[in-house]
């Protein structure tokens, strides 16, 4: 497992991530690290690798693009001083180009996306030990669905990044695609992008893989 004693794990993203977490920080007592995928993550290190104390902190922030993530960066990344940083961020990004689609100030379009994204990642990249950038995802099996679709331009963007700038690549559309086959979309996501606890199961596991977790340590 790549994560290695006393490393920090800060977790970036929108509502996805940030899942009711404490502020000005998610981390500590009753569930102050949220209820999403990131508290799920935060467990199961704790539980499989509790001699290594590695310390998830969540920054995710409901309704965030790319470039809110741009704005509190210093201090929500970089202030942290993480070892290892995880970004999921692009959701909003696409979504405001199809739920209010004349109020195009709110769209993040792909040149934007992709160049603050990568803006972020050359700034951040050389003090960590590893960087994991997950893609945004939509839980529509169509993909020739036009929001689907969209999100799928922004998810290749986000895999050219992590090959571009060596980062872990979590392929989190993928993920669900999988678990699609078999479970109706609103079973997993009333809304087909704010997950059940099941779906956030699915990015913990994600995640969890990319990072080389093994679910058998301590058995």
């Amino acid at each position: 497992m790549l994560l290695e004693v006393k490393d920090k794990l800060v977790m970036i993203g929108d509502s996805i991530t940030d899942c009711g977490r404490a502020r000005p920080v998610g981390e500590g007592l009753f569930d102050a690290i949220g209820k999403g995928y990131v508290g799920l993550v935060d467990a199961l290190l704790t539980a499989a690798y509790p001699e290594r104390g590695i310390r998830v902190v969540n920054v995710g922030t409901s309704g965030n693009t790319v470039l809110d993530l741009k704005a509190r960066w210093q201090t929500d990344v970089l202030d942290q001083k993480p070892d290892w940083l995880s970004i999921m961020i692009g959701t909003n990004d696409v979504w405001r180009q199809f739920d209010t689609p004349l109020i195009t100030e709110s769209h993040v379009y792909p040149e934007e996306y992709a160049a603050t994204l990568e803006e972020l990642i050359v700034q951040t990249r050389p003090k960590l030990k590893g960087l994991v950038l997950m893609t945004p995802f939509y839980l529509e099996p169509n993909p020739n669905d036009a929001m689907r679709a969209q999100m799928d331009r922004y998810g290749a963007i986000v895999r050219d990044l992590a090959a571009k700038h060596d980062a872990l690549f979590v392929d989190t559309q993928a993920a669900f695609n999988r678990v699609m086959e078999h479970i109706y979309p609103a079973t997993i996501a009333w809304d087909r992008v704010h997950p059940s606890q099941a779906g956030h199961a699915v990015l913990a596991r994600a995640f969890l893989q990319a990072v080389g977790f093994d679910y058998s340590q301590g058995l």
